[in-house]
């Protein structure tokens, strides 16, 4: 069924089926705007915390990947050509829909694109011409179909060296083509009730954090708050003993492995990474430089092939694999990773989280024998712990569990 068409078709909002929540989130913007990072970053944070994730490709790249040029086609191809889009796009996003409503637990829907976004690249008579003879309400697809709409400006409005048409064979706006196209579509949106604009008047990363923020706020995600913060900072500290599986509480697990590619001494280091569950995957390259002082990474997603690449030019010469399986959990409103390594030093256990608040102040789970708090300790980074020849680090963790202790005390 195409949610939004009369007769045999409904309007599908927002919805909660039994317990469990379905958010129908649409990315939009003109080209090179972040939305394919932005999917994984999504998908990588919604589902350590149990949440099922669907992410619903771009339509047009589908249609377009089949040889049309867009730029050659005449007025009346056009209007033909978005009319099939916007039918097709709601058969594969109904798809989804449906999928997400038999769901057991919590799902997010991440459509690259919405039905809007098709107005955007047509005449307003064709447009609305479109719109009756499908028997479709503009409210109804742009209001009420989708539960967030988030318009994540392209790079060629703010951060014009960054813009790039190399990462889409279908790209092939130029800077200024790009620059008024997500003007056009931004304002296909405006009337939603829940649309966001992240535009470029910070670096990326700040980008991809602003983005998540707007969608845990608008569902009131607990725990998300300080992870989020841009004064927050990543703390760190040595976990011992056993794990007892019956006082843990819900979470998720998943397995992740670290591969550092070759640097020149001093200068950046770029490292891959594979996390997943199961056989479903996510593949990231990331790169840490200092800047001004400060240290700053940027990650990248990148394909499985491409993850492969860069696999086989690992620095296994001077670095071990990082093999551990991470725990992620919510405890009194803080979102924590606790690390259990397997390579090298199997059973090290580090836990992680991002706070606002100093060490002291943050109350920790009670369940987890908290050994110290080592933020900030180079010994226990993870770059030092792949080192094959930091002996000193290695040496010094290999009795870990018998370190002297720094417990904190927790607040209750």
């Amino acid at each position: 069924m195409m949610n939004g068409m009369r007769g045999s078709y409904t309007v599908n909002n927002g919805s909660v089926n039994g317990d469990n929540r379905v958010w129908k989130l649409v990315l939009t913007g003109g080209p090179c705007g972040g939305k394919t990072t932005a999917q994984n970053r999504l998908a990588t944070f919604f589902e350590s915390l149990g949440w099922v994730v669907f992410r619903v490709p771009e339509t047009a790249t589908v249609l377009l990947g089949g040889g049309i040029d867009f730029n050659k086609l005449s007025a009346q191809q056009v209007a033909i050509f978005q009319e099939n889009l916007l039918k097709t796009m709601f058969q594969i996003e109904d798809t989804f829909f449906e999928l997400a409503d038999t769901c057991s637990r919590n799902c997010l829907v991440i459509c690259d694109r919405g039905a809007m976004d098709c107005s955007a690249y047509l005449p307003r008579a064709e447009w609305e011409k479109i719109l009756e003879k499908l028997h479709l309400n503009e409210v109804d697809i742009r209001d009420n179909r989708y539960d967030q709409v988030i318009h994540l400006v392209t790079a060629a409005r703010g951060a014009e060296e960054h813009y790039t048409r190399s990462n889409n064979k279908t790209r092939s706006e130029s800077i200024e083509q790009a620059a008024k196209m997500d003007m056009k579509v931004g304002e296909a949106w405006v009337g939603h009730p829940y649309y966001d604009v992240i535009d470029n008047t910070t670096e990326f990363e700040t980008k991809m954090r602003k983005l998540t923020k707007a969608v845990t706020t608008k569902l009131s995600i607990s725990g998300a708050e300080d992870w989020l913060r841009q004064d927050s900072r990543k703390l760190k500290f040595l976990v011992i003993g056993e794990i007892d599986a019956s006082k843990f509480p819900s979470h998720r697990d998943f397995k992740v492995l670290h591969d550092y590619l070759p640097c020149i001494p001093g200068g950046p280091q770029a490292r891959i990474r594979r996390r997943g569950r199961g056989e479903k995957w996510m593949y990231t390259h990331t790169v840490r430089r200092q800047e001004k002082g400060e240290i700053v990474e940027t990650r990248t997603s990148i394909t499985r092939q491409i993850y492969d690449q860069l696999l086989a030019q690992a620095d296994t010469n001077n670095n071990f694999t990082i093999v551990k399986t991470r725990k992620c959990f919510v405890y009194n409103n803080h979102y924590f990773h606790l690390d259990i390594y397997e390579s090298p030093l199997a059973g090290l256990m580090l836990l992680e989280t991002y706070s606002a608040m100093s060490a002291e102040e943050l109350s920790l789970p009670p369940f987890l024998e908290i050994q110290k708090n080592i933020t900030g300790d180079p010994r226990y980074s993870m770059y030092n712990l792949s080192r094959k020849d930091n002996k000193d680090t290695l040496e010094s963790l290999n009795d870990f569990a018998e370190a002297p202790s720094e417990t904190l005390t927790e607040e209750k």
